[in-house]
């Protein structure tokens, strides 16, 4: 992508890319794909691939890198999508996921797939995998750092709030959590399925520096993010505020569409969103 893009309009780009990608993958042929949670976290995935994180797409293994943990694994056509378009293989290998044999699986799996640092989905094991990767650069003496975005149902899960415990417990100041809230879980509200309310002050009780961000306001995002950085006394949560199914009126904040299949005319209306919004963000550009 051009350098001489400003940060935020490069991110907001990719952003876009991601969105347009995560509905070719679904495709309209009867497939159902995680369009709600993909498009939700879109925003940040873009923001840390795009611009945030240390990455080199030509050396997956690089020593230096930062690294990205995708706990809510299941919406990783996401990842792939932000993991091709900056070179990490070819962007038409997006079309092969899912389908048996392929390395893009409907989970990560670090076993096939170059950059991809751990295998997830299975809901709640990621922020530990981060705390273990952090605290190993730390005795690397490494200036990297670790990225996890974990789904807001996601917290349901007892093992988060083991692995927040240990990240304040052992300072792991060079992790940062990224709460994808958009409200709704797989079958309903998160609200009607568990009550996790309040986000932030519970992170807040676990020991956590924590801060509120709107999820798909780019600049909010990178400031959150330099937030997390400078913070070096202990870990940080940006609770990201966020709409599931974001960029697609039809989809936004229906719990349908946390895996459903697109009708041909959805498809076509999806596809013109993101082509008008990329033309529009190419004139700013420009």
């Amino acid at each position: 992508m051009d350098s001489q893009i400003p940060d935020i309009t490069k991110a907001k780009i990719l952003a876009a890319k991601i969105r347009r990608s995560v509905v070719r993958i679904i495709g309209c042929d009867g497939h159902v794909g995680h369009l709600g949670g993909s498009c939700s976290s879109a925003d940040v995935v873009a923001a840390l691939y795009g611009v945030k994180m240390r990455l080199d797409p030509n050396d997956p293994k690089w020593s230096a890198r930062d690294k990205f943990i995708y706990s809510k694994g299941h919406a990783a056509v996401a990842q792939y999508a932000a993991m091709a378009e900056i070179g990490y293989f070819p962007p038409e290998e997006l079309l092969t996921t899912k389908i048996l044999g392929s390395r893009l699986q409907g989970h990560p799996d670090r076993l096939r797939t170059p950059g991809v640092e751990a295998g997830t989905g299975s809901l709640g094991q990621g922020l530990s995998i981060a705390n273990g990767m952090a605290l190993a650069m730390r005795l690397n003496k490494s200036d990297s750092r670790v990225y996890c975005v974990i789904g807001d149902g996601e917290l349901n899960e007892g093992q988060i709030w083991e692995a927040a415990m240990a990240a304040a417990h052992y300072k792991i100041s060079n992790v940062t959590a990224i709460v994808d809230h958009n409200k709704l879980q797989a079958m309903a509200p998160c609200e009607e399925s568990m009550t996790i309310e309040p986000v932030a002050d519970k992170w807040r009780a676990f020991g956590w520096n924590a801060v509120e961000i709107d999820g798909h306001d780019m600049e909010d995002i990178f400031h959150g993010l330099d937030a997390a950085k400078a913070c070096e006394g202990g870990p940080t949560v940006l609770v990201a505020h966020t709409v599931k199914g974001k960029g697609f009126p039809f989809a936004e904040n229906v719990v349908a569409y946390h895996n459903a299949a697109l009708t041909p005319e959805l498809y076509r209306e999806a596809l013109e969103i993101i082509e008008a919004e990329l033309e529009s963000l190419g004139r700013c550009a420009g």
